[in-house]
C-alpha cells in the first residue's frame, strides 16, 4: 500500500517527504478499522478513499497557498480532512483540529499517536464557540474546511479564526458557482475578500475540485460569529435559491 500511495503522490504532483507514504498508510488503516464501528466517511473502494480524501486534501501543497510555519486550524475536521494529512505531510505546520464530536476526535488522537507526529492537536468545540475563545480568535494564518457548509455560512465559521493577512481556504466542488455571490458578500461583512479559486484535479478522476482562498483584510466585528446554530439557520447573506 505504501508504494501505491507513493505513486499517487507522484502522479498528482504533490511534494512529499520520504516518511509520508508510511504515515498515510497508517492513517488509512486506522480509518478503515474505525469506520466499521462509527460513521467517519462513506464506504468506498480503497482507491477512491485515497483519491477523494487523502489526495484531495494534499493538492493544496502544489498551489502556493500554504506558507511555511503556518498556524492552521481545520474547522469541523470530522475524520481529519484536510487538516491531518497536511500535518502528516508538513511538519512545519502547527495544526489545530477542531470538531464538535468527541468520538471523531478520539479517532484523530489514535492516528496522531500511532504516526508519532508532534505538530497536531485536537480541540473539542463547535466552530462558533471556538471563534469566540480568545485562545483561537484571529490567531491563525489559515483556517480550512472541507464539505462543511455552503460558502455564505462557511465564511462565518472560518474568518473569525484568521489573523489579518491570513486566509480561509475552502475546499469546494461544482456548487461553488452558485455559492460565490452570497459568499463574496458575506466575506465582506466579516473582513474578508475572495481570491481566485485554485483548480485541484485528481489524476484519473473527472472530479471538479477547487480550493477557494478568502483573504482576511480587516478584523472581524465582535458580533461574529453569532451564537451556535445561527450561521447555518440564518446565513448573513442568502443565496438566490434560498
Amino acid at each position: 500500500m505504501r508504494q501505491k500511495i507513493r505513486k499517487l503522490l507522484e502522479i498528482n504532483g504533490i511534494p512529499f517527504s520520504p516518511e509520508l507514504p508510511e504515515r498515510l498508510d497508517i492513517y488509512l488503516r486506522l480509518l478503515r478499522e474505525w469506520n466499521t464501528r462509527m460513521d467517519l466517511i462513506a464506504d468506498a473502494p480503497e482507491d477512491e478513499i485515497l483519491d477523494r480524501h487523502f489526495m484531495d486534501s494534499l493538492t493544496v501543497l502544489k498551489t502556493g497557498l500554504v506558507p511555511e510555519d503556518a498556524q492552521w486550524i481545520d474547522v469541523g475536521t470530522g475524520a481529519g480532512f484536510p487538516g491531518l494529512p497536511l500535518a502528516l505531510a508538513r511538519q512545519d505546520i502547527r495544526m489545530t483540529l477542531m470538531d464538535a464530536q468527541q468520538k471523531r476526535l478520539n479517532f484523530l488522537q489514535a492516528v496522531i499517536e500511532e504516526t508519532g507526529i508532534c505538530n497536531a492537536r485536537i480541540v473539542h468545540m463547535r466552530a462558533e464557540e471556538g471563534a469566540r475563545n480568545q485562545e483561537f480568535r484571529e490567531k491563525f494564518d489559515i483556517a480550512s474546511a472541507r464539505a462543511v457548509a455552503p460558502l455564505n455560512t462557511l465564511t462565518e465559521y472560518l474568518l473569525p479564526f484568521v489573523r489579518i493577512g491570513g486566509a480561509a481556504l475552502c475546499w469546494k466542488g461544482p456548487a461553488l458557482r452558485e455559492e460565490l455571490e452570497a459568499g463574496r458578500r458575506a466575506a465582506h461583512l466579516l473582513g474578508g475578500k475572495l481570491e481566485m479559486p485554485a483548480e485541484c484535479r485528481i489524476a484519473g478522476r473527472n472530479w471538479e475540485h477547487m480550493i477557494l482562498p478568502i483573504r482576511k483584510t480587516e478584523k472581524t466585528a465582535a458580533a461574529y460569529p453569532r451564537k451556535a446554530g445561527m450561521p447555518k439557520a440564518k446565513p448573513l447573506v442568502k443565496q438566490k435559491d434560498e
